[in-house]
């Protein structure tokens, strides 16, 4: 199920990003995607806050894992700069997959053979200041509504 949502503000933005995460429970993997500037990260960042976790939240594009405690764990991964499932599997991301944590992939799309059947697609559309439009694709049982 695909919904439609729309952000004409980061404050409207953030608080969508936390209600997803809400929803979420160890084991799932939410896959992102947009353009450069589009606000992966930031959608990130609010939904470990909607998970009650007050990590500070970077964007891992340079180190490509990031790993933020809790119960759940909270694992923050990024294939921006990945060309090649090889070059992921000998970084050792696949091990960030776990049945005991909550996973947030950016560019999912890069490496799709590493994102499991029935993750949540986060699809932003939109860049800098403006408003947002984000589809969220949920796996069957799920309802893909925030709020």
């Amino acid at each position: 199920m695909t919904a439609r949502h729309e952000a004409a503000t980061i404050d409207e933005f953030e608080k969508l990003a936390m209600q997803v995460a809400r929803s979420l429970k160890a084991g799932d993997v939410v896959a992102l995607e947009g353009p450069l500037g589009s606000g992966k990260t930031a959608f990130v960042s609010a939904a470990v806050r909607g998970l009650g976790n007050e990590a500070e939240v970077a964007s891992p594009t340079f180190t490509f894992w990031h790993r933020y405690g809790g119960l759940p764990a909270i694992e923050h991964l990024d294939f921006y700069r990945i060309d090649d499932p090889l070059e992921a599997r000998e970084l050792g991301l696949e091990e960030a997959f776990s049945p005991e944590r909550i996973v947030f992939v950016e560019w999912a799309s890069r490496m799709p053979s590493l994102i499991p059947p029935g993750a949540t697609v986060v699809r932003i559309f939109g860049a800098g200041t403006g408003p947002r439009s984000i589809e969220i694709e949920s796996p069957a049982g799920q309802s893909g509504k925030a709020g």
